[in-house]
């Protein structure tokens, strides 16, 4: 099945309605926010921070669809468009055969729940709730203001010995997720930078004289956390949104903001020395997983065998959704280890077994087969190519929203990229949702909702 997505050209600037203003027309805007806001309450892997075993972000996420139910039910809002309903709808089919197949479909109904969570539910809300371009702000600036309280947080426990265990020594900046969660922190700050590079490459329209300094200010602090999280995947996949971003401005932006990044990597690893050994060590040994792989990247290899294993056993609709642990042994090699080492940032040394590939994109495919990743690797396509046409469209009409639609490809393209290196699980999973929601915002909303200022 061909899926098309069609872009209306965006409306002159100039042509452009006002939106309502006022709390009273963007309370709607609340939930999300707060979902976002949320993901940093402090989590030790436990439990902490959860209610009923729930996370507090994914409570507030609920709040927002059910936002989103009672607009509909209630003031008679009209529903998504047949081109939104079909990319953001489609990965249900796959999640519904995965599950109605799966070995244990009793088992596997959580999993369906989770993903429809994650993948439809809070990106179908994002796409609804977000009225305007002032709305999508709100929701990446809370991106970018969480971003940077944990930043802050990880650049603290690298200085003080605080954060979680690394080659020996409690330095990891692992912000309020805890060891068990190494990622979590790089996601967030991996988003905010994302997002801050867009806003500094393309100011909002009608943002305060004095505001615009602190965009490109912020996005060049938050390289500091990113680096001091020694996630290899996050940087490959903030370096790629970045780029993404960069490259969609302009040739003579991107050529000036090529030069600031080179400028602040000397003075922050060269001439303060920010981890230099280290840093320079990790960035090493992304070029050395083929040759002289970790522990942990031959762990990630041989996870990725076994679910293409798994695939292979069931290439259709997979082994179900949370089929890998159950399966993992019986496709995996003598070589996988019991469990990653964790410890540090106020946690005791724990062995965290290994439950998934790491990888998204085989995860789905041991679990849900051809059908299920060629729908939900279809809808992420859908709204990569949607937000790239549209961003063209809207910077050769002069829209005033352009700094949204860089923002958002930007991130669509960080979540696309950091998926080959990870896959969802922890507070910050959440995220994900939103992340897809804003990125559907803009590729598929009405025109005259991604051209307001």
């Amino acid at each position: 099945m061909t899926l098309t997505v069609t872009v209306a050209p965006a409306p002159p600037a100039a042509q452009e309605k006002a939106p309502p203003s006022g709390w009273r027309h963007r309370w709607p805007l609340l939930p999300l926010i707060a979902t976002v806001l949320l993901v940093g309450v402090p989590s030790d892997g436990t439990g902490a921070g959860a209610v009923f075993g729930v996370q507090a972000a994914d409570l507030v996420s609920g709040a927002a669809v059910l936002a989103c139910a009672g607009h509909l039910l209630f003031l008679r809002r009209r529903p998504l468009t047949p081109a939104a309903a079909i990319v953001l709808g489609l990965p249900v089919v796959g999640l519904a055969l995965a599950t109605v197949t799966a070995t244990d479909p009793v088992a596997a109904l959580p999993g369906f729940v989770r993903y429809l969570q994650i993948f439809v539910l809070v990106p179908a809300a994002v796409l609804f709730l977000v009225r305007d371009a002032w709305g999508f702000r709100a929701v990446t600036g809370a991106l970018v203001l969480l971003a940077a309280v944990q930043g802050v947080t990880g650049v603290h426990q690298y200085v003080t010995g605080s954060g979680a265990s690394y080659m020996g020594q409690d330095i990891r900046a692992v912000g309020t997720f805890g060891p068990g969660d190494v990622m979590g922190m790089a996601t967030v700050v991996g988003y905010g930078l994302v997002a801050a590079t867009a806003y500094a490459l393309r100011t909002p329209a009608g943002a305060p004289h004095r505001l615009k300094p602190w965009a490109p200010l912020t996005a060049a602090l938050l390289v500091v956390p990113l680096t001091l999280s020694f996630s290899r995947g996050a940087w490959i996949a903030t370096a790629a949104g970045g780029l993404a971003v960069i490259a969609l401005t302009g040739l003579r932006q991107a050529v000036r903001a090529l030069a600031v990044l080179g400028a602040a990597g000397v003075v922050l690893v060269g001439g303060f020395g920010v981890g230099s050994e280290m840093i320079s060590q990790r960035l090493t040994s992304i070029t050395e997983v083929t040759s002289a792989p970790d522990r942990s990247v031959n762990d990630r290899y041989t996870m990725w065998a076994a679910a293409a294993g798994m695939w292979r056993e069931r290439p259709a609709t997979g082994v179900g959704l949370k089929g890998f642990p159950a399966h993992r042994d019986g496709h995996a090699s003598i070589g996988l280890s019991a469990g990653s080492d964790t410890a540090g940032a106020g946690q005791e040394f724990r062995r965290q077994p290994l439950l998934s590939p790491h990888n998204m994109y085989l995860l789905v495919l041991s679990e849900q087969g051809l059908i299920g990743i060629t729908a939900l690797a279809g809808s992420w396509a859908a709204l990569l190519v949607g937000g790239v046409r549209r961003l063209v469209h809207a910077r050769a009409r002069g829209a005033a929203a352009v700094d949204c639609g860089l923002a958002a490809v930007g991130l669509m393209t960080w979540q696309t990229v950091d998926f080959l290196y990870a896959d969802i699980g922890g507070p910050s999973t959440v995220l994900t949702g939103i992340v897809l929601g804003l990125a559907a915002w803009w590729a598929l909303a009405e025109p005259e909702r991604t051209t307001a200022a």
